[in-house]
């Protein structure tokens, strides 16, 4: 797996940054798998950011922090508050950057992963042979090591219609194409990838700004990738990278069926993300016009419900009311942006005001 690392990798300087909020047992295990990257990439540090579980999962990181064969290259930043994935991964990226010598990439990956050998350096190959690339997604697996999702168009407003509608038939008249991209063979460019598993160059960072600290949870990668590919950088999606994944392992969000034939109840947030998305990349009009599209799409679901059409499309939990509620909700929308790499650290992020004020 490593025949492609370039020669002049070993003096590069790559951070890895897992952010844990009260899955200590499986951050560890994921920096576990990190030990075999490092005798590629000498230089491979990982910041293990626990964000204000409140639990003992610090003290549990520490401890792990401590161990002979780990602490050369494994260190925790603990954070007083759990300000979501956006400002944790901030904090340790504007500690990085402050530094005399930053790292040139930093990986973000989520603590329910699990590289396969060699799922890091083909990141760093990809950005290394792609100078114009800000920014490269692993493909993530399922447990069963099954492809799944890992790379996406922007969202549209007939991708919110198409979400609400639930039918194949709507997609098809409509021509509108699925937001996942297929599983694809070889490396390419593409909209945006999961910040599941992410290598960014901190270049392309400090030219476009971090996180932006108006989300809390959920579309805050979506957003950021935006704006690099606003400004000129290429996002790329490397299949030679794989990573298993156990979505929603912290949260509980996930898009499986349970017991009940629905998928679970989304938070408030996520939401409440989804439309300040839309509001950073589009503007207030269109946000409240995708709000919109996924009700009349919705609406289209319910009546082929009602004739015993749509047996076959679970739907998510307190759906319809959850959007009614928070999808045109407007007190994150003027709250927060991109946080710039060079800006003071702890700060509380602006979400946390913007639920204050409401």
């Amino acid at each position: 797996m490593t025949e492609f690392v370039p020669m002049n990798v070993t003096e590069l300087k790559l951070a890895v940054l897992i952010v844990n909020y009260r899955t200590p047992a499986l951050a560890i295990k994921c920096v576990e798998a990190l030990a075999e990257e490092r005798a590629a990439l000498p230089k491979l540090m990982v910041v293990l950011v626990d964000g204000g579980s409140g639990d003992a999962s610090a003290a549990k990181l520490a401890t792990f922090a401590e161990r002979a064969d780990v602490r050369d290259w494994v260190e925790v930043l603990p954070l007083a508050i759990n300000g979501g994935f956006g400002w944790a991964n901030n904090q340790a990226i504007l500690r990085l950057l402050a530094q005399p010598h930053a790292p040139e990439f930093i990986h973000l990956l989520n603590p329910d992963t699990q590289i396969e050998p060699g799922a890091v350096v083909a990141l760093l190959d990809d950005l290394l042979r792609h100078p114009r690339t800000g920014a490269t997604g692993s493909q993530l697996l399922d447990d069963d090591g099954q492809p799944s999702a890992g790379a996406f168009h922007f969202p549209s407003l007939r991708h919110e219609l198409a979400r609400g509608a639930r039918t194949g038939l709507v997609e098809r008249l409509l021509s509108i194409r699925s937001m996942a991209l297929p599983t694809a063979a070889h490396r390419s460019d593409v909209d945006w990838v999961t910040g599941a598993s992410v290598m960014f160059r901190t270049e392309a960072l400090r030219e476009v700004g971090l996180f932006d600290d108006g989300f809390f949870l959920y579309h805050e990668e979506l957003e950021l990738i935006w704006r690099l590919r606003r400004a000129g950088w290429a996002i790329g999606h490397e299949p030679r990278s794989r990573v298993r994944h156990v979505g929603g392992a912290a949260t509980g969000v996930h898009g499986r069926v349970d017991a009940n034939r629905s998928v679970p109840r989304r938070p408030a947030y996520w939401y409440q993300s989804r439309r300040l998305y839309f509001v950073r990349t589009q503007g207030k009009l269109v946000a409240t016009a995708a709000a919109l599209a996924w009700l009349f799409g919705h609406a289209i679901w319910r009546i082929r419900r009602l004739v015993g059409q749509a047996r076959d499309a679970q739907p998510v939990s307190s759906e319809l009311r959850d959007q009614l509620r928070y999808g045109f909700a407007q007190i994150l929308d003027s709250h927060g942006g991109p946080v710039r790499w060079d800006s003071p650290v702890d700060l509380p992020p602006a979400w946390m005001s913007a639920r204050r004020d409401d």
